[in-house]
């Protein structure tokens, strides 16, 4: 998603610019697409301060290709939660878009709305887990008439 709102926005708010000097749409759209990645990265902090040890980091850096393919296998239930990562990742969006307004109200507008994508698509995700964990008999239900 934050490729797709990269590029949009790209289109829509250019020219971009930092320190006086322009920007390269494709540099733009490389910056948008990893903040709506490594805004996850917060996760592994949330964990530390949880369970009081660097597991899932340490599960990465032993099993890099997990990170990207299995990532069910990364973090224990309860080591991130929910609401953990939905504040975690507001209170990024809180500081570095107005910080970021500072120099640049483009790129200040692309990160506030791709961290915003970012939150809806996280909170869209948990809702669809929590019909489908909270009701198994609906669930199996659905399956069988499926």
């Amino acid at each position: 998603m934050s490729l797709v709102v990269s590029s949009v926005l790209v289109y829509v708010l250019a020219p971009f610019s930092l320190f006086g000097y322009a920007v390269p749409a494709l540099a733009v759209v490389v910056y948008g697409t990893l903040l709506g990645v490594f805004v996850d990265l917060d996760h592994f902090l949330i964990a530390r301060v949880k369970t009081g040890d660097w597991a899932a980091v340490r599960f990465c850096l032993a099993n890099p290709i997990a990170a990207v393919v299995d990532q069910h296998r990364i973090f224990d239930r309860g080591d991130v939660g929910v609401l953990s990562r939905l504040l975690s990742h507001l209170v990024i969006v809180g500081v570095l878009v107005p910080l970021l307004a500072l120099e640049s109200v483009a790129f200040a507008i692309l990160t506030g709305v791709v961290l915003y994508v970012h939150v809806v698509c996280d909170v869209a995700w948990d809702v669809w887990r929590l019909r489908h964990e909270a009701d198994p008999v609906a669930d199996r239900e659905r399956r069988v008439r499926g």
